[in-house]
């Protein structure tokens, strides 16, 4: 119980200071860009709605902590007309010269440049210290084909990946013309495709490398999964380290060792665990050849599987190899991190708004989904933690850019389009479509969040649910 509540003590202690101060660092950009340009700080608040509280500057800024944690705001009354949103102001407007077009733009996009620019910071952290992966998910490599795909309807069908006639060892290159390079990222540009065929069937075209030849292949994706995601049936390679061999085991006696690495079985690849052991059994106690690479010398190693029991209590064929998990530290470039996820996020975005994409509002992620995301990185490694800012604070940059009202990017758009009319647009439009546009996004926060909340309780039932089936 208490590693329980410390554990989950460190997760919000976590949250509070990257999620926050992701938030803060937004704030902050907007804040010293308008005292730079000379503006009116009314007030610079983390979070929306009533106080928690709050304290007087010497500067005479209101500086507070409010009760609603989706974001801040700083009052900038010469600015925008925010008194829906950020409260009434004191400011005498009319004494006050308007700010030029040039200040409304560093000061509007300052707020992503300090995201971006804290993104960059943790990157060259995380280049220094090295961001946990495996081998499994940091490369394309294709392990196991399922003969059959759960679709979200529950039903099953025909693997996709067996119907395109993808094997075991392909590397996907890209999908649909889109180069990806890690197993995530396939997954996510698979999951935001669109494309379609003239009887609008889905459509993805991996580009593979298999043997040494690149290859296109048409598969067709379906909805699977619980949430709904496109999918083809397949799951990434892993590298088969030996951990050690179980004492008495034919492993042992045929003289495989710590380290040696399990390329193939019988001269069928060994990409998987779940694949070793299957072909394993189906050779009944016959002897197989391990192929192994020990110090980088390809071995064959005859092994002859005896019958037992394994840890589930079923009476199975082993050979008594425990793996050891193949845990690897990487050290990407601080521009490559910054690139993959803003090429990531677009990718997402682009799929949310094209025709033919399967992606909606209800695969996306909120506060409840972000907070779950720092949490599960906490218990892991607190490099995680710091990869993961990386991506919020990316993605904050790109979706406040957006010209949508209320977000910088639509306050970026109606300076421009004041610009080339050459006044500004009416005053109580803005006021109008901002308010409106806050009611919509406050909309669309609650609703991707009960999907964040559902999702977290179907996962944590189904550790408990699962033995009993």
């Amino acid at each position: 119980m208490l590693d329980f509540i410390l554990s989950n003590l460190w997760s919000v202690l976590l949250i509070a200071v990257f999620f926050g101060g992701s938030i803060f660092v937004h704030e902050l950009g907007h804040f010293l860009a308008a005292r730079r340009r000379g503006l009116i700080v009314e007030r610079f608040s983390i979070g929306f709605g009533p106080k928690i509280f709050a304290w007087k500057g010497k500067d005479g800024v209101e500086y507070r902590l409010s009760w609603l944690p989706l974001g801040g705001y700083v009052a900038l009354p010469q600015l925008a007309d925010m008194r829906g949103i950020e409260g009434d102001s004191r400011a005498d407007l009319a004494s006050l010269p308007p700010p030029s077009y040039a200040t409304k733009m560093i000061v509007f996009g300052a707020g992503a440049f300090f995201n971006i620019l804290f993104a960059f910071a943790l990157a060259c952290l995380v280049w220094g210290v090295g961001q946990p992966t495996t081998t499994s998910l940091n490369s394309t490599r294709i392990g196991v084909i399922s003969p059959t795909i759960k679709l979200a309807d529950g039903t099953e069908a025909v693997s996709p990946a067996v119907e395109a006639g993808l094997q075991v060892g392909d590397v996907i290159r890209a999908v649909d013309g889109k180069s990806v390079d890690t197993w995530v990222g396939f997954i996510q540009t698979l999951a935001a495709g669109s494309g379609r065929t003239a009887d609008n069937r889905r459509e993805a075209l991996l580009t593979i490398d298999r043997a040494g030849q690149t290859l296109n292949v048409t598969a067709y994706p379906r909805l699977a999964g619980e949430d709904g995601f496109r999918m083809i049936g397949v799951e990434p390679a892993d590298t088969l380290i030996v951990g050690r061999t179980l004492p008495d085991s034919p492993a042992g006696a045929a003289g495989i060792l710590a380290d040696d690495i399990l390329i193939s079985v019988n001269g069928q690849p060994a990409a998987n665990v779940d694949q070793f052991i299957a072909i394993v059994q189906k050779s009944a106690g016959a002897p197989v050849t391990l192929t192994v690479n020990r110090a980088g010398k390809t071995l064959s190693i005859p092994v002859t599987p005896r019958l037992g029991a394994n840890r589930s209590g079923e009476q199975v064929f082993l050979v008594g190899i425990e793996y050891r998990n193949p845990y690897i530290i990487i050290h990407p470039s601080p521009f490559k991190q910054l690139a993959d996820h803003a090429t990531m996020t677009w990718r997402v975005l682009s799929g949310l708004v094209t025709p033919g994409s399967d992606l909606g509002p209800s695969k996306l992620s909120g506060p409840v989904g972000i907070a779950r995301g720092f949490h599960s990185m906490a218990q892991v490694d607190i490099r995680l933690v710091l990869w993961f800012t990386i991506l919020i604070n990316v993605n904050l940059a790109i979706f406040n850019l957006l010209p949508i009202p209320v977000l910088d990017g639509g306050h970026m758009a109606f300076a421009t389009i004041g610009k080339l009319r050459g006044r500004p647009l009416p005053a109580q439009f803005i006021a109008t479509a901002q308010s409106v546009f806050m009611v919509l996004l406050f909309t669309m926060i609650i609703y991707v969040s009960s999907y964040d909340v559902r999702r977290w309780i179907r996962d944590a039932r189904a550790p408990i649910e699962a033995p009993a089936k």
